[in-house]
């Protein structure tokens, strides 16, 4: 446990860099997820030859879970990080993100860009502030069933989450759709209230993952309950608002990885991204959805060691 300026996170290490001659690789994981998802990816990285350092975001798994919803916006998260450089006694790190991980790596990018070594977005693409509020235009476009108009309500969704942790991931770790069936889906898929009250458990032929770990996940969520994740989502709109007038660009050397078989992200949603990011290289990993750590780890690894080697010097 680190205490990381006032809130406790969990952190787990692997050092592979002893000399300190690089900058760390801090990995930031997303909803509904842990430091845990990254189990794949962290000894690869430290055996070539990078200290890794993943935590458990406030609000997941051991960390702290303060009860302000307004603690979850991305000035507070970014600044969750930059205190854990503090006390690591870490002046820079490349900040790797998927999912809600992403978003905020990105954020760290745009915030605190003199901690930031570099930044890794797996599957999360960056976006230009969009002229309203991003929860009207999901609405307008999905309907308030989208899971994202549903997680407003506070209290609701997780006490219905928390009835039956195993099924919840057992629904969330399933094979990704065909593209071809994609329209299909659409707007159904976004329903996630609405596909864990129906009940149904996918056969174990249709999960991306074995029984350790959706058992991992279910026993941290038992323990720690819904709330702090969802809150990220009750942010989203004060996301918006604090980035008015803001500098959105972010600077340095930038990697995106996407997945082809992601429907919540799709990579055509990384379009134009060189427009915010002007020092991006991009990446699609084929065949993986959107739990790409899980389904694709050793595509996934290769491409971020590759990068990292030659583009994050000793120097930064």
């Amino acid at each position: 446990m680190v205490d990381a300026g006032g809130v406790g996170l969990a952190v787990y290490e692997t050092d592979g860099d002893p000399a300190r001659a690089r900058p760390p690789v801090v990995l930031v994981h997303g909803w509904p997820e842990l430091a845990y998802s990254w189990r794949n990816q962290i000894a690869p990285l430290a055996g070539a030859g990078w200290r890794v350092i993943a935590f458990d975001l406030k609000g997941f798994g051991r960390s702290d879970a303060p009860a302000d919803t307004a603690l979850y916006d991305a000035a507070h998260m970014t600044g969750d990080f930059t205190a854990l450089l503090d006390a690591l006694d870490i002046e820079k790190a490349v900040f790797c993100g998927h999912d809600w991980g992403g978003a905020l790596v990105w954020s760290m990018g745009q915030l605190h860009a003199s901690r930031v070594a570099g930044v890794i977005g797996v599957c999360t693409p960056l976006r230009p502030r969009p002229p309203v509020t991003p929860l009207a235009i999901i609405e307008k476009r999905f309907t308030d069933k989208h899971y994202f108009i549903q997680f407003q309500e506070d209290g609701v969704v997780e006490a219905l989450f928390e009835r039956d942790p195993d099924l919840f991931f057992r629904i969330m770790f399933q094979k990704p759709a065909p593209r071809a069936r994609w329209a299909d889906l659409v707007p159904q898929v976004f329903d996630l209230p609405g596909r864990f009250l129906s009940g149904k458990a996918p056969p174990a032929d249709k999960m991306i993952v074995g029984e350790e770990v959706i058992a991992t996940y279910a026993d941290a969520y038992r323990r720690s309950g819904f709330r702090g994740g969802i809150n990220l989502y009750r942010n989203i709109d004060r996301n918006w608002a604090m980035m008015e007038g803001r500098q959105e660009t972010v600077a340095g050397p930038c990697l995106w990885i996407g997945a082809e078989l992601d429907l919540f992200l799709p990579p055509e949603s990384a379009d134009g991204m060189e427009a915010l990011v002007p020092d991006l290289e991009k990446h699609i990993v084929a065949g993986a959805g959107h739990w790409v750590m899980w389904e694709k780890p050793d595509a996934l690894n290769a491409i971020m060691i590759d990068w990292l080697e030659r583009r994050v010097s000793d120097s930064n």
